[in-house]
């Protein structure tokens, strides 16, 4: 008997391809889809030629012998996401653009296709958890892997979404997918795990930047924290807190980026202890396992500042003005506006928000 039908949105990697086998080994009846967020083809034939991952996907399918989409979903990824990182970067911010894709973008276009199919639940391959908790309410939770715990980019979900949602390969280790993959022999099961921003081939984000916007980003002046100009730099949009390279300023010691400043074109530069803070505010922000937290209300919390970190214990507290401050215990190195500061109690996301020092 089938435990309902979900959606799995394949990827054309190992991680979603595996996700896909282990529902329909648990016994739901699995439909694969794969997103096209860059073309502009409307016809399945068009995107499994033009998209490297739906074909992928549609082999792993095979398979699996499980039925695969190809669908355009161009509109909303360009608004939400795409526009999106570019104003962030020339208001002098670092954009994580997954944080706004996944829930905005990736989850409503999984939503959408489930609805139409008649399908309970949507499925990724993301290395997470999802719990329903006491209050009610779901969460997603720390995976078991902390190396490629994949939490900080899905604080954005709704109740919703996550209510509809599996998560099947965040119980496992990344070798042990791997395995799984390669003892199936699938296509994908060797492919390296992507590791850039899925539409910035290059990695080179001021070079698109200038490519998706007709404004021309100025050169500007390199500063100290007097403000004592040091040297040009090329664009605020080349730089991002605690930089150290591609500089190009002989200083005779190493100095890194502290500070942008959009309104007057200028980089501040400076030594490595001034990237360092025990405070760090956020705004717009988004609760997850709470529905919300007064003004002057407080948690004990494990923090992220950015994808990569580890986390740092300290105390969370809501403003008057609806902004979040963290307090930490000890300090953080280079917390970045425009990337997100998200809260974490007892594994489980209790919500985040944007850096905004």
């Amino acid at each position: 008997m089938s435990r309902g039908k979900v959606i799995v949105g394949m990827s054309g990697g190992v991680d979603s391809s595996v996700a896909a086998y282990l529902l329909k080994k648990e016994g739901y009846e699995v439909i694969g889809a794969t997103y096209d967020f860059w073309h502009d083809d409307d016809d399945p034939a068009d995107i499994y030629k033009n998209l490297s991952d739906a074909s992928e996907a549609l082999e792993v399918a095979k398979v699996l012998g499980i039925e695969h989409h190809a669908i355009n979903y161009t509109g909303q990824f360009r608004k939400r996401v795409e526009e999106y990182f570019v104003s962030e970067y020339l208001k002098g911010r670092t954009p994580n653009p997954c944080v706004q894709c996944n829930p905005n973008v990736k989850w409503a276009a999984m939503i959408e296709t489930a609805n139409e199919f008649g399908a309970e639940y949507v499925a990724t391959g993301h290395y997470a958890r999802i719990d329903k908790l006491e209050n009610g309410r779901y969460a997603v939770k720390n995976s078991v892997t902390a190396r490629k715990d994949q939490t900080y980019v899905l604080y954005g979900l709704t109740q919703e979404q996550l209510s509809r949602t599996l998560m099947p390969i965040g119980d496992y280790e990344k070798d042990e997918i791997r395995r799984i993959a390669s003892d199936l022999k699938l296509p994908v099961a060797s492919k390296p795990d992507s590791q850039e921003i899925c539409f910035v081939d290059s990695n080179d984000y001021s070079e698109y930047i200038d490519s998706h916007t007709d404004v021309k980003i100025p050169e500007g002046d390199f500063v100290d924290s007097a403000g004592k100009v040091l040297g040009r730099h090329k664009g605020i949009t080349h730089y991002t807190i605690g930089q150290r390279r591609g500089l190009e300023i002989a200083a005779g010691h190493r100095i890194f980026v502290t500070k942008i400043d959009p309104e007057n074109n200028r980089v501040v530069l400076g030594e490595n202890e001034e990237l360092f803070t025990t405070e760090v505010t956020c705004d717009h922000v988004f609760f997850m396992s709470v529905e919300n937290m007064k003004p002057g209300e407080k948690r004990s919390v494990v923090a992220k500042i950015r994808y990569n970190h580890a986390g740092e214990r300290g105390v969370f507290e809501m403003t008057e003005e609806g902004r979040g401050i963290c307090r930490f215990d000890k300090p953080v190195r280079a917390a970045t506006p425009g990337q997100s500061l998200v809260l974490y109690e007892n594994d489980y996301v209790l919500g985040g928000g944007l850096i905004c020092l």
